[in-house]
């Protein structure tokens, strides 16, 4: 038996393990705010959807954006205003968020797209911070204060976000949509594109694909997913702040798509986890949480190069090709 033959046949016994785990994760999410305190889990699928929307630019473009938070941040004061001064209904103040979001993808994907590896890093980066001072300067952010005590409301006039299992539903059927989205796009004509440009871009060139509009596409796509994820985090905590759209941010999304799996479509939710479960539950301890996250990362690093996920999928991989 070929190694073709052998990859084709173990492709069923991978879709149907792979729905099996993702019906009884989806249970597990149901059932966890009975188990597990509602706002940390709400944190947790907020920048899970972050790192997803991350990693679909860096796992399936090979774009390393350092600026992300320029998007997520951003989104997330476009969704406090809407929300607090226009006397929008939460929805629509976060579909606002991603639109916003979008279009400042829009913009900087435009001016950093024609620049390839740290030049491409460098300029998101250098357009990240110039965002972050325009915040910290034009009066509707409020500077340092940031925009504080956005209500809830009542979703579609009849759902009350104020209570904390309907906002984790919320939370977690946004969430749900926004993961879909990045599968859909993964697994497209479109995706496979995307693969294409980023393990030979000059191939992709010379077959006639107009690799420029594709990645500023991929771009905005990713830039809307994090708008999403940004504009979600500011209704479930009531507030944004300049720790949204600062660098630091940029760098956090980072390391949960390193840590969990540059690529996979899990990694990134199961590393943003990961890096908000040691931050929530060390905090109140003398370690360093930093210092530790510093060394799980050079663990994974050095021993897990595919990342947690990437490490999992690729020993059942090698399970069923031997079972075969």
């Amino acid at each position: 038996m070929t190694v073709e033959t052998q990859y084709l046949s173990a492709q069923p016994k991978l879709r149907a393990t792979t729905t099996v785990l993702g019906a009884i994760a989806i249970a597990a999410l149901l059932v966890a705010p009975f188990v597990v305190y509602p706002i940390f889990l709400m944190s947790v699928l907020c920048f899970a959807l972050f790192a997803c929307a991350f990693n679909l630019l860096i796992g399936y473009v090979g774009l390393l954006s350092f600026g992300h938070a320029t998007f997520f941040g951003g989104a997330a004061y476009f969704t406090a205003h809407a929300v607090k001064v226009w006397g929008w209904e939460p929805l629509s103040g976060i579909l606002l968020g991603a639109a916003g979001a979008a279009a400042l993808g829009f913009v900087v994907g435009f001016l950093a797209i024609r620049r390839q590896g740290i030049y491409f890093a460098m300029i998101t980066l250098a357009l990240g911070q110039m965002f972050a001072f325009i915040c910290l300067q034009v009066p509707f952010t409020h500077g340092e204060d940031g925009i504080q005590g956005v209500p809830r409301g009542h979703l579609l006039g009849f759902i009350d976000l104020n209570e904390p299992l309907a906002m984790y539903y919320v939370t977690l059927a946004i969430f749900l949509f926004g993961f879909f989205a990045i599968w859909r796009i993964v697994n497209s004509p479109f995706g496979n594109i995307l693969k294409a440009i980023r393990e030979n871009e000059r191939r992709a060139v010379s077959l006639g694909y107009r690799v420029d509009r594709y990645k500023l596409g991929a771009f905005v796509m990713s830039a809307a997913l994090a708008g999403l994820a940004g504009g979600t985090k500011a209704i479930v905590f009531q507030f944004a702040t300049l720790t949204d759209v600062q660098w630091q941010m940029s760098g956090e999304v980072i390391l949960m798509t390193l840590l969990g799996g540059i690529g996979t479509l899990v990694g990134p939710a199961i590393g943003a986890g990961l890096v908000l479960a040691l931050q929530n539950y060390l905090a109140a301890s003398d370690f360093p949480v930093t210092v530790l996250i510093g060394i799980i990362f050079v663990v994974c690093v050095l021993l897990f190069r595919r990342g947690i996920a990437g490490e999992v999928m690729e020993f059942f991989k090698t399970r069923f090709n031997r079972s075969t």
